[in-house]
């Protein structure tokens, strides 16, 4: 054990002497064709399966449903990292592939997914301008606040939603900053901006270690003046060794769930950074997809994966580490310093032992959609499928070549992650990149009512440079994969 021990110690060294030296690379950093080609041949899918494209033309789509009619719909977000605002939507899909408008909502985006369970649409409402929402959509289109004033709408967002058999509704929070202090990073993001009092909300009553960080403040020119800042606080807001912050839900960074025709959440689990993708899998538990940390901010965290944690609905309240701990290790750990100043503890405690994911995506791969294959007319029974939306290098970190931007399928009993569809060629990354009219950004996956369809939308091009991200509006995708020869 020592041996190996000493041997992961040299090839983490190594790892990060390389980091260092290599120039950074990523999915993004490219000039995109605003009039994004669709050819569903650029994309390898495994054998024995065939993609093609259902609707074109989206701007930035995030989820699909389908209603008590099997009629399909997506939700167009209204919002895209660059603080480009839209208008979001509920869309029908009609089956020649034309949309029509069911609803059009406030300049509140992002809209990060759907769900249709007894009788009307469930959205999750990211809250960039007003803070998070959960939105109740008739089928007419009137629509209804749920959940509102959830502290969302920072780095991340509401995200979900899905329903259980019962018609109980799970959603969940992403945190508003990194990894618990808002910092410049945010100011950058935009928000910090508008909202200068935004910051985390723990879920439960939390002790704060009292570290502080001295951030440079982008509120003054010249670039030389600096604040003082501490985790749960507004930006500028010192904290003290043993303060007690005190916990409320909703939250930043929880999973929550909603009886039938209720309003008020109830707080599954909590400590998670970014849980984008929610599903049930077959032994009942509830599967999350959870963003890890970024190198950026006043606390950057170096070569934290992306998680896949479960969930046990039965037993509520438990804590999944964050801002302490990445999968389930300590981020005082040296692998989480790289060439920054070493994370140290934002809690006194910890308010139970650290939990340990299911399984670990790649570093910035962004794994967030996800569900889970139920039908023989499929296969794959019980396995989870994850899409990857791929790297925001390098305003989330710097990394060595494109990650993500394809969808995966995970075995939830070993952890093991197998490809499922990529952009054809000797490298990864995103049609953008490669030239070609395959995948861009894989946002979501859905399985359609029967089984024997799997759903990817794909939100379309991302550009991002050291100013931020470019998104590009009308270069969203719905594509379909199905048995080859088969329908769905």
């Amino acid at each position: 054990m020592r041996a190996c021990a000493v041997v992961a110690s040299l090839l983490l060294s190594l790892c990060i002497g390389c980091y260092r030296v290599l120039p950074g690379a990523g999915g993004g950093r490219v000039k995109a064709n605003p009039d994004r080609p669709i050819n569903a041949a650029d994309i390898s899918v495994e054998s024995g399966y065939a993609i093609t494209p259902v609707a074109a033309g989206l701007t930035f789509p995030t989820g699909v449903t389908w209603d008590d009619q099997n009629r399909m719909y997506v939700v167009e977000s209204g919002y895209s990292y660059g603080e480009v605002f839209t208008s979001p939507r509920l869309l029908r899909v009609e089956p020649d592939g034309n949309l029509t408008t069911i609803a059009t909502g406030e300049n509140n985006g992002p809209w990060n997914g759907v769900v249709f369970s007894r009788g009307a649409f469930y959205v999750a409402e990211g809250g960039s301008m007003d803070g998070g929402r959960l939105l109740r959509i008739t089928p007419d289109g009137k629509i209804e606040r749920v959940v509102d004033h959830i502290p969302s709408g920072g780095d991340h967002h509401v995200d979900g939603p899905i329903a259980a058999p019962d018609g109980t509704i799970y959603f969940s929070t992403g945190t508003m900053t990194n990894s618990g202090v808002v910092g410049d990073d945010d100011w950058r993001f935009g928000w910090l901006r508008r909202h200068a009092d935004w910051h985390d909300v723990p879920c439960r009553d939390i002790t704060l270690t009292g570290e502080n960080f001295e951030i440079p403040d982008p509120r003054k020119e010249g670039g030389k003046a600096t604040v003082t800042s501490g985790a749960f606080v507004p930006f500028g807001t010192p904290t003290t060794k043993g303060q007690v912050i005190k916990g409320s839900v909703p939250c930043s960074g929880g999973l929550f769930r909603i009886a039938a025709g209720g309003t008020a959440p109830e707080l599954v689990a909590w400590g998670f950074r970014n849980p984008w993708g929610l599903a049930f899998g077959p032994d009942g538990k509830l599967y999350v997809t959870d963003n890890g940390y970024d190198q950026r901010g006043a606390r950057p965290v170096w070569g934290a994966a992306d998680w896949l944690w479960r969930v046990d609905p039965a037993s509520p309240g438990t804590w999944y580490g964050w801002p302490d701990y990445s999968d389930g290790r300590s981020v005082t750990e040296t692998r989480y310093k790289g060439n920054y100043r070493q994370p140290t503890r934002l809690l006194a405690e910890d308010p139970n032992p650290p939990q340990q994911p299911v399984a670990l995506f790649g570093c910035h791969s962004s794994s967030n959609g996800i569900d889970f294959s139920r039908s023989d007319k499929f296969g794959h029974v019980g396995e989870a499928f994850v899409a990857q939306f791929g790297d925001q290098a390098p305003v989330t970190g710097k990394v060595l070549g494109a990650v993500g931007f394809k969808v995966v399928r995970v075995n939830v009993d070993n952890g093991v992650i197998e490809e499922f569809a990529i952009n054809a060629g000797k490298k990864n990354g995103p049609a953008s990149m490669l030239k070609s009219g395959g995948l861009e950004r894989p946002l979501s996956v859905r399985f359609s009512p029967d089984g024997s369809a799997l759903y990817i939308v794909d939100f379309g091009i991302l550009m991002m440079s050291d100013k931020g991200a470019a998104p590009v509006k009308g270069t969203g995708v719905l594509w379909r994969v199905t048995r080859a020869g088969g329908e769905g």
